[in-house]
């Protein structure tokens, strides 16, 4: 009898958190829909989506899920645990799949390889999630991943070099050959510089997520957060029935960017810049209902 009581006690402190985590996704999702809508001539620029808007989504077709990969929110994990759902058992641990694996395109199949009614049919029928950052915290990451780290040799060529020729004065040979030591502050000023707007599309590290994953235009059912990884995480493999075999990985990173280490990064950017920089990510802030950061100096 006694056990009976117990086990009846943990399905009903189960389903307690269930119903928890609904109601919190609830609000998430209510949130990005009153954000779309008051800011709909921003957000709602295109309304026809691309097949090149798609290629973020992966698809598993097994488990009908469509994951929207944002680089730097735990996308890594997210794209390994992605390849043993579809791995049809290829794969059963996902720390197993070196990091460099899981970003190989071919490893998982995207929205925009399937034909107009399938994608309409998939995106109707599946169950649609993805992941946020604090939208400054996650810029520091790109910025220190991309920028910092000396084998990142193909981004200081591609973009190291473009924003040191654009934002340095009197720039010395090497750096403008090599454009490996990008100031933060360089970075900045490229961001919100309107020719790059105009160039080119944001790389995918930098980009902001309503470009990346399109959430006035796709409905998702589950917006997970960085600040609450695992539990988000968990939370989305146990509706995919997933749950009882499959679990987030979890691993104290120790390099990674903190909100004490983003406010660092900011002291030395101008209150005008940072108005700017506000305003180039502010959807995204106000979508996933992340507040203005206190150690920005706005105008």
């Amino acid at each position: 009898m006694v056990t009976v009581t117990i086990i009846t006690i943990v399905v009903i402190l189960g389903t307690l958190e269930l119903s928890n985590a609904a109601v919190l996704h609830q609000m998430r999702r209510d949130q990005v829909t009153d954000t779309c809508r008051t800011n709909s001539a921003v957000s709602r620029k295109r309304r026809v989506l691309t097949p090149n808007d798609l290629k973020h989504l992966v698809v598993d077709e097994d488990h009908e899920l469509i994951y929207c990969y944002v680089p730097k929110v735990a996308c890594t994990n997210w794209k390994r645990l992605m390849m043993v759902l579809t791995g049809r058992g290829k794969y059963s641990d996902p720390m197993e799949i070196p990091a460099n694996e899981a970003h190989v395109s071919a490893n998982l199949k995207t929205l925009n390889q399937y034909s107009i009614p399938e994608i309409n049919h998939r995106l109707k029928s599946y169950m649609k999630f993805l992941f946020v950052r604090e939208p400054f915290e996650r810029l520091v990451s790109a910025y220190r991943n991309k920028f910092t780290q000396k084998y990142n040799t193909s981004f200081h060529k591609r973009y190291g070099t473009k924003i040191i020729k654009r934002q340095r004065k009197n720039a010395t040979q090497e750096a403008l050959r090599k454009g490996d030591d990008v100031k933060f502050e360089e970075f900045v000023a490229y961001l919100i510089d309107p020719h790059t707007q105009r160039e080119e599309p944001f790389n995918e590290h930098w980009q902001t997520v309503y470009s990346l994953c399109h959430p006035c235009h796709i409905h998702y059912d589950l917006v997970g957060k960085y600040e609450t990884l695992e539990e988000d995480s968990n939370y989305v493999l146990q509706l995919a029935g997933v749950g009882s075999y499959l679990k987030f990985p979890t691993y104290a990173k120790s390099t990674r960017t903190t909100d004490e280490m983003t406010t660092e990064f900011f002291q030395n950017i101008s209150s005008e810049h940072q108005t700017q920089l506000y305003d180039v990510y502010k959807l995204d802030f106000l979508m996933f209902n992340y507040s203005v950061p206190s150690y920005l100096k706005l105008e």
